[in-house]
């Protein structure tokens, strides 16, 4: 509960079913593969019916995306540094530039700094 509330700022309880599928398909999928169109398919709905009913629950497929791979980030570095291009891999980022950027957003700090906490 407290992820999903993390997540969306809201309790799961204030979600359509459709909105607990599409975290649950984030928090355990490939991030890489998993774009919006292929999560519509998951959930058997159109690309159209998956934002408007996520909009219904006030929120926004890339804004999901976004807090999920911060959630996933900051596990993967729980456990030890990684050099940025493998964790942008790892959270569907194309670019490791746009991960930086992601991750400078999310802690207000570079990523190249954090490598010094494990050394």
């Amino acid at each position: 509960m407290d992820l999903c509330v993390r997540i969306t700022g809201r309790a799961p309880h204030e979600l359509s079913r459709t909105s607990l599928s599409v975290i649950d398909l984030l928090l355990t999928g490939d991030l890489l593969r998993l774009r919006s169109e292929e999560v519509a398919d998951a959930v058997h709905i159109s690309p159209t019916t998956l934002r408007r009913r996520l909009r219904a629950d006030g929120i926004h497929y890339q804004s999901i995306l976004d807090q999920v791979r911060r959630h996933r980030c900051m596990l993967m570095l729980e456990k030890r540094w990684l050099p940025g291009k493998c964790v942008a891999w790892e959270l569907g980022y194309a670019e490791v530039n746009s991960f930086y950027r992601a991750f400078r957003r999310w802690t207000g700090h570079n990523y190249s700094d954090l490598k010094q906490l494990y050394i």
